[in-house]
């Protein structure tokens, strides 16, 4: 009797194969092997992070300047204050700089302490406005707005164009694949391996470190120069990093 039963389940398990349709026999017997190479594919791979970088001119100079003024009212200092700005402003627009805006407009009490106690002796007003402009002509520029009547350059950084920064950023990248191509020819032929493909491919974005300050100063002191403002501007790097991920 168990020997029926036996026979019995031999039988129809050797038959079951011949119901099925060819295609799905077929699914069944190729499925397994390409999921083998898949697994080996990523099993079998070198991760490698390359770097480029590309140093370019910094050509712009990104200023900062305003204008203060203290007295007695807050009125008067406020509309002495929008008068001097106006002309800055004016002088700005006339020698044609990029990206002019309003940054800053402050009204403050001015306080004077005598014998513990507080006292409020006049007011303060600033307004402060940036923009850019060539490099070469910003000295020129920083004493006709003295004149003008500004009174602070609260900074000045010194910054790529943006079609230069693009353009470094493109051939950051392009360094940054080759750097990592290169390592990883030397690991692969250090170890007797030959590459196959590229994986996988992660891109850092290419960027530039923040511009750095020129100086914070009080331009009236330059009011009594006869010689123009010098300002030198420097060099920008534009970094960036590619892994790629290579079976072998």
């Amino acid at each position: 009797m168990y020997r029926a039963a036996l026979s019995g389940s031999q039988f129809h398990v050797g038959n079951f194969w011949k119901t099925l349709p060819l295609a799905l026999v077929l699914l069944v017997t190729f499925v397994q092997p390409g999921l083998a190479q898949e697994q080996e594919k990523l099993w079998r791979t070198l991760t490698v992070s390359g770097r480029g970088m590309e140093t370019i001119p910094t050509t712009l100079s990104e200023v900062n300047l305003g204008v203060e003024v203290q007295g007695k009212t807050a009125q008067e200092v406020q509309q002495e204050a929008a008068r001097r700005s106006s002309a800055v402003v004016a002088l700005l627009k006339n020698r044609n700089v990029e990206k002019l805006q309003t940054t800053g407009i402050r009204l403050n009490p001015v306080y004077s302490y005598k014998d513990n106690v507080q006292r409020i002796t006049g007011y303060a007003a600033t307004n402060t406005v940036s923009f850019r402009i060539a490099t070469d002509k910003a000295g020129t520029l920083l004493d006709e707005a003295v004149k003008a009547g500004a009174t602070q350059i609260n900074g000045i950084n010194f910054i790529a164009t943006d079609e230069a920064i693009a353009a470094a950023q493109k051939q950051a990248l392009k360094e940054a694949t080759q750097d990592a191509r290169q390592q990883a020819d030397a690991v692969f032929s250090a170890l007797g391996f030959q590459p196959k493909e590229v994986v996988s491919i992660k891109v850092d974005n290419a960027s530039s470190p923040p511009p750095p300050v020129l100086y914070r100063a009080e331009t009236a002191k330059l009011d009594n120069q006869n010689t123009s403002t010098p300002v030198i501007g420097g060099e920008q790097q534009v970094e960036a990093s590619v892994t790629l991920q290579i079976s072998y």
